[in-house]
């Protein structure tokens, strides 16, 4: 750890960034890394991609550079980027540094004192201010390609799957691909800023008073119907009659009790001024197959000695039951 700080010090002297203190791992994230650093400036966050073999498109430490640096003056919550540096000869990947926030990111478990419904609101109204920026006004006109999204979205997991199941897909994610494909809808609405992972623990709230500190992880993002961001939000919202192969999901405290459902979600979100993000049936169930694959992908990662941790032995057994699920429920719901 101190060769990566003193390496990453003298990259960022030459860049008016003086290194003060050591690296520090920050915990919640389970793919990227993101250890807080200390500058004469103050406190940043240094973000790379995980260790070993990345996933195609996985971990774009330079598409959330161009992201951060467009859309942190125009949304308060997305933290000041200081650095990007994209030769891995430095620190063996690419990698930025960002501001630090202070706050926690929750996941499955709720602190005391905290409630579910107004989680879901604070990150509901995140996506909705994210939502309704002009991409082309903040500069990221160019992010992504929108048209044809659901086609190309559905190719790429397709194709994630089949290299992360490279004897053979199992039955169900073979069923549900085919199902997919058979009926690709088209894109409901003008395109819009996806943020493409926003859940509450990509989010940074005061843990007394819940109110938002930061959205952070922005690997991903790009532009494309409105509807895709509330799927995927969908996708990680496990209700208690799902079946208890799924419940061990935990990304979202959408079991603890009190907790609304998934019909509650996509009802807040109208609520709460966000437009009309057309029918969920479809990209719901392709961001099951994209939940479950990354999973996988995380755990061939453990699987390779890559990544350590007893919580991703399970992540095979819980991507089957992933894919199962959103199989048995295709078009039913929302």
């Amino acid at each position: 750890m101190s060769r990566d700080r003193d390496l990453l010090a003298a990259w960022a002297a030459p860049r008016g960034l003086h290194v003060t203190g050591e690296l520090l791992p920050l915990s919640g994230g389970i793919a990227n890394r993101n250890e807080r650093i200390d500058l004469a400036s103050g406190p940043a966050v240094l973000r790379r991609p995980p260790p070993g073999v990345l996933a195609a498109g996985a971990s774009d430490m330079a598409r959330e550079w161009k992201v951060v640096s467009a859309l942190a003056p125009q949304l308060p919550l997305v933290p000041r980027p200081l650095a990007f540096c994209d030769d891995v000869a430095v620190l063996g990947t690419p990698f930025l540094l960002l501001e630090w926030r202070p706050g926690v990111a929750i996941a499955g478990d709720l602190p005391p004192g905290a409630d579910a419904g107004g989680l879901l609101d604070t990150t509901l109204r995140a996506m909705i201010g994210l939502h309704g920026l002009d991409p082309q006004a903040v500069g990221l006109g160019d992010l992504g390609k929108p048209q044809g999204f659901n086609a190309r979205q559905l190719k790429g997991w397709a194709a994630r799957a089949a290299a992360v199941w490279p004897e053979a897909l199992p039955a169900p994610a073979a069923a549900l691909i085919d199902r997919l494909a058979a009926a690709v809808p088209p894109e409901h609405g003008e395109p819009v800023l996806l943020h493409m992972d926003l859940k509450p623990d990509n989010l940074l709230v005061d843990p007394a008073t819940m109110a938002p500190q930061a959205m952070i992880d922005w690997d991903m993002a790009t532009r494309g119907p409105r509807g895709f961001d509330l799927a995927v939000l969908l996708s990680y919202w496990i209700e208690a009659e799902d079946p208890p192969a799924t419940h061990a999901l935990q990304a979202v405290p959408s079991l603890a009790p009190g907790a609304p459902g998934r019909s509650d979600v996509v009802a807040r979100y109208r609520a709460l001024g966000g437009a009309d993000p057309g029918p969920l049936a479809w990209p719901l169930a392709l961001a099951r197959l994209r939940l479950a694959v990354a999973w996988m992908q995380l755990y061939r990662k453990y699987q390779r000695g890559e990544v350590a941790g007893a919580r991703y032995a399970g992540f095979e057994p819980l991507a089957l039951a992933i894919l199962a699920h959103a199989l048995d429920h295709f078009g039913s719901e929302p």
